[in-house]
């Protein structure tokens, strides 16, 4: 007899993020896990674990009580959840929702409400750090959830990560993820400009880097951007480009303006990662932000009407 105090799981998106973390969750819970993703390739992520592969979306929408989201952005943790055949479509549907993904704060809060019209719990759940904190369950996990849901959720969120913080409300956990990703943002185009201004002046990269490590310079993005991708001038593809750079810094923005906060650093930064998308770095590693800068790459006009600009 199954043990029915041990939850199904179900996974959607099994994506750069999501097929790790997936993995994870089907090593180490207990209980059954269902996981869906539309392409065929991504379920080489479960090679090995005990996870079943749901074919429709429908099918983890039947069978698990608690579902995780891994997806690109906002709208389509709204199509998966509420659109035809989503996960709120039709009976029996999962009880719980936490979506992984980053999104906006506003649409966090809607779809929170939307899906419980529908009886559906919902957590904004986002992640930080890298693919490989991923593939190692060490990620940081920033939750908005009621007090209640955070407690029945937290132990399965540690299938994927070693810190766990509730931040709030529904939503609170989009806001410190933004936060979190402006300043990774930010702080790997300043060292990528005093990089470029050091060289220069005569002082060679791992020099500086080395240096600036062992004072009050350092940081993460200077021990692991800067070394690992800026200092060798490697930006692979199939890592966080650009795109998805400007995709988060939107949300920053539009946060932002909600709040009647003008955010000109992360406007500024804003037009540096578009030059990076415009100029040959689509795709690629987003520290290929030093080379606009090395290269003197004009940056597109301010946005109409921003503070910036202002």
């Amino acid at each position: 007899m199954a043990d029915t105090s041990v939850p199904v799981i179900g996974f959607v998106g099994l994506g750069v993020m999501g097929g790790p973390m997936c993995r994870n969750v089907a090593l180490k819970h207990p209980g059954e896990v269902i996981a869906f993703d539309l392409a065929p390739t991504a379920f080489a992520a479960l090679e090995g674990t005990r996870a079943k592969r749901a074919t429709r979306l429908a099918e983890v929408a039947e069978q698990a009580e608690i579902v995780f989201l891994s997806l690109p952005g906002g709208p389509q943790v709204e199509q998966v959840c509420l659109g035809p055949g989503g996960l709120a479509s039709g009976a029996p549907q999962p009880a719980v929702i936490v979506d992984l993904s980053t999104t906006t704060v506003a649409s966090a809060r809607t779809l929170a409400e939307r899906l419980s019209s529908k009886g559906i719990t919902f957590a904004d759940a986002p992640v930080a750090r890298t693919r490989e904190a991923a593939q190692r369950g060490e990620l940081s996990i920033m939750v908005g959830a009621e007090e209640a849901l955070f407690a029945r959720i937290e132990p399965l969120l540690r299938y994927m990560g070693t810190d766990v913080t509730r931040c709030g409300g529904i939503g609170c956990g989009q806001v410190v993820k933004l936060v979190n990703n402006a300043l990774v943002f930010e702080n790997t185009l300043a060292i990528a400009e005093m990089m470029v201004l050091s060289e220069r002046a005569g002082v060679a990269p791992a020099v500086l880097l080395d240096a600036v490590s062992k004072g009050s310079g350092d940081s993460f993005a200077l021990r692991n951007h800067a070394r690992k991708a800026m200092l060798p001038r490697q930006f692979p593809e199939k890592s966080f480009p650009p795109e998805y750079v400007l995709k988060d810094i939107s949300y920053v923005l539009e946060l932002a303006a909600q709040v009647g906060v003008p955010a000109r650093v992360t406007q500024l930064a804003q037009r540096y990662y578009a030059a990076t998308a415009s100029h040959g770095w689509s795709g690629r590693y987003y520290p290929a932000v030093i080379e606009v800068v090395d290269r003197n790459i004009d940056l597109p006009a301010p946005s109409p009407g921003s503070a910036e600009k202002k």
